[in-house]
């Protein structure tokens, strides 16, 4: 007790506001931060000597102890990269909602030249590019908004296929539009890759959701087949809208529809959700059709052939 009241701030500070500081950043502060709320070096060493307080750096100190969890780890990345330091990459699209995309490792982007010293979980990533217009308003945590956070890893991820994958799955679950990404596109030049993804965000306008129905669309048109309808909107049998990849429309009526399968349609609750959706949209004259994008890019030659068998490319209207 007596040592706390000699351990008190350097100036009058109400004993709650280091709390209230604190847990506004998922419970960590800055040494600087503490100063400036009056905290000397010694109060300091005093909470982490009597283990109510852990130092994560030499920067960043924790007003607890235990394991950080995901969101802490985030906000110590960010204290420790500094002032314009934001969350980027795969991490800051997760905090806006996306979903089937994940790394273990927290991207920070830091102003390029500034050296920080490692930090177990985040990687640091620097830039030219002043971000400090390109923060998310809706979170405390400075986080790049969703184009710039997904221009920027697709830019530098080493698999083109996943660069434009990340894309497509933006565009896809509605966490950004093809003009938006256009845009910022623009307000990053020089940026890696720029043709590439003009291209692609030009086919996702053109109603491919998925780097499966791009790939598809390159294939009629190599092989012949007529371009499919895409995107088409219908009622299934409980009154439910659904979307389905492809359609054509045979002279007879007969309608043939493609669904085409990503990896994470493997998971036994999508695949389940899948079975329970072709059912629901089945009907007299619809013959349907599923692929994988393995298939797609292994031997798509099987498909167009079970195409053609049912008619897709005879006058097809």
């Amino acid at each position: 007790m007596g040592s706390d009241k000699r351990l008190r701030p350097d100036r009058a500070t109400p004993p709650g506001e280091w709390r209230a500081a604190a847990a506004s950043q998922a419970g960590l502060l800055t040494r600087a931060q503490l100063s400036g709320l009056g905290y000397d070096e010694r109060h300091v060493r005093h909470r982490l000597g009597s283990d109510r307080w852990q130092l994560i750096t030499p920067i960043v100190v924790a007003t607890f102890t235990g394991t950080l969890t995901r969101d802490q780890l985030m906000w110590a990345g960010v204290l420790h990269g500094g002032p314009r330091s934001a969350v980027g990459g795969i991490a800051a699209l997760e905090l806006h909602g996306i979903r089937n995309w994940t790394r273990p490792e927290i991207s920070v982007v830091i102003p390029k030249s500034h050296k920080v010293e490692r930090l177990d979980g985040v990687r640091y990533v620097e830039t030219r590019r002043d971000f400090s217009g390109a923060h998310s308003p809706g979170f405390a945590l400075p986080v790049l908004k969703v184009e710039p956070a997904a221009l920027l890893f697709a830019a530098y991820e080493r698999n083109r296929r996943t660069a434009e994958g990340l894309l497509a799955a933006v565009v896809q679950q509605r966490l950004a539009t093809p003009a938006s990404l256009r845009e910022w596109i623009d307000l990053m030049q020089p940026l890696r890759r720029t043709h590439q993804f003009r291209q692609a965000l030009d086919d996702f306008e053109g109603g491919s959701q998925s780097l499966g129905e791009r790939d598809f669309v390159r294939i009629c048109k190599r092989v012949g087949l007529p371009p499919p309808d895409r995107q088409t909107r219908r009622k299934d049998a409980s009154g439910r809208w659904r979307y389905t990849d492809a359609e054509w429309h045979l002279p007879d009526g007969t309608v043939v529809m493609l669904e085409i399968d990503g990896g994470f349609h493997m998971e036994v609750e999508h695949w389940q959700d899948d079975m329970e959706r072709a059912r629901a949209l089945a009907r007299p004259g619809v013959i349907q059709f599923r692929c994988t994008t393995r298939e797609l890019r292994d031997a798509p030659e099987i498909l167009v052939q079970d195409l053609r068998r049912v008619g897709v490319g005879r006058s097809s209207v």
